[in-house]
């Protein structure tokens, strides 16, 4: 790769992954959730060694896993919020953030958008989202990083590789991370403006998953309970959202 300081050249023809991550990049708000409800809607939920219990296990597992990848975000976002959330739907960034946990992942976002979604597989618990949803996720995000990567490459030249060297692309580092985030103020409004809709979105998501599986595996008789208990720990999630909601559009609450 060629790497010229300030400059926005198109990446080569021949490279597909720059290219597929672009495309991704550009339908993801829509294509990724359309994605998965499809592969939700066509599928036969498992239940673990034709076990309720296991598969209430399975959810659980899910679900913390789901939770792992949004406290991640939250850390992201609370205490170094990054501007690469693209210009026109294609990828931009004014200024190349280093600080926070982008000092211990290049791309620690993405990685809690895997950890979310994977958990969301687990809840389903079904062989299309194993076997589709999960690899085409994986590859969607690395394609992503991949033309972030390029852009950023010939955006920032040398600065960006040294960071490339010095940081992994998605594993955090552990090294230093108490310090990073010891010596860093959180911002709990900029946590909320940013998060309360996506995590409205998958914490629904994750309630309407556990209705399905029971539903799709022994009926709509059985799923009444497990529909009811959803609806009542929907409660919270979708107040909180409104709450969320009525402080950004009244402008009680602004993030820095």
């Amino acid at each position: 790769m060629t790497i010229e300081h300030g400059t926005a050249r198109e990446p080569a023809a021949g490279d597909v992954m720059v290219r597929a991550g672009n495309f991704l990049f550009h339908f993801r708000n829509g294509l990724f959730p359309l994605t998965f409800l499809v592969i939700a809607a066509v599928s036969m939920p498992l239940a673990p060694f034709g076990s309720e219990r296991a598969d209430r296990w399975m959810d659980a597992i899910g679900l913390l896993v789901a939770l792992a990848g949004q406290t991640l975000r939250a850390l992201v976002i609370g205490l170094a919020y990054i501007r690469r959330g693209g210009k026109d739907k294609r990828i931009y960034a004014d200024t190349l953030v280093t600080e926070g946990l982008f000092a211990h992942s290049r791309n620690p976002l993405y990685l809690g958008n895997i950890l979310v979604y994977l958990g969301l597989f687990l809840i389903l618990n079904s062989v299309l989202g194993y076997l589709i949803g999960v690899p085409f996720f994986l590859f969607a995000y690395r394609a992503i990083v991949s033309a972030e990567e390029d852009y950023l490459g010939r955006q920032f030249g040398t600065q960006f590789e040294e960071y490339r060297r010095r940081v992994n692309r998605f594993v955090p580092s552990l090294r230093g991370l108490g310090a990073t985030i010891r010596g860093m103020e959180f911002n709990w409004a900029r946590l909320v403006i940013k998060e309360y809709g996506s995590t409205f979105s998958w914490m629904t998501t994750a309630l309407a998953l556990f209705v399905w599986e029971v539903y799709r595996r022994l009926g709509a008789a059985a799923a009444g309970p497990t529909l009811r208990m959803a609806l009542i720990a929907w409660i919270p999630v979708l107040g909180g959202y409104g709450l969320a909601r009525y402080l950004k559009k009244s402008r009680r609450l602004v993030a820095g």
